[in-house]
């Protein structure tokens, strides 16, 4: 589902394809990662710019982005399918993490007023980005985990 923030919003960056153009929020982003292993002739962090839409098919570049789990990415096709929000919305509480929403959402928060699709929403209130999550608080670790420390005294291999 497109932005329909009037002007859109100030931390989407847009990079537009003839078909579909995709747009990242980089204070979203929590490097889930789906886009790069998704589709990587579209996504790839070693270049610039790191995202060229007509590198795919417009309807797998909108079903790729579609598995970003915190909404960072977004698809506003030209020419192609939009992204269809799940029903029932669907709300995932992650252990340790924030709470994943799908669905036809109405996002609100001082500053935010938003149409999505996806969300991660902070669940634990540290977050600075409110009411999207972070990582600043518990979900630090989130949705790739440091290795538990040991302690002190443990054997090391």
């Amino acid at each position: 589902m497109p932005d329909s923030t009037p002007g859109g919003s100030r931390t989407h960056k847009p990079y537009r394809g003839s078909a579909v153009e995709v747009s990242f929020d980089g204070a979203r982003c929590r490097h889930a990662a789906e886009c790069l292993r998704g589709l990587p002739a579209v996504f790839d962090l070693s270049r610039r710019p790191w995202i060229l839409p007509d590198a795919a098919d417009p309807d797998d570049v909108v079903r790729v982005v579609a598995r970003c789990p915190t909404g960072a990415l977004r698809t506003r096709p030209i020419t192609s399918t939009s992204e269809t929000p799940v029903t029932p919305t669907e709300v995932n509480a992650r252990p340790g993490g924030p709470v994943l929403l799908r669905g036809d959402l109405h996002v609100t928060a001082p500053g935010v007023d938003e149409r999505e699709t996806r969300a991660a929403v902070c669940s634990c209130g540290s977050t600075a980005n409110v009411p999207y999550c972070d990582g600043s608080g518990t979900c630090a670790d989130w949705p790739h985990p440091r290795p538990k420390d040991p302690g002190p005294g443990a054997p090391t291999s």
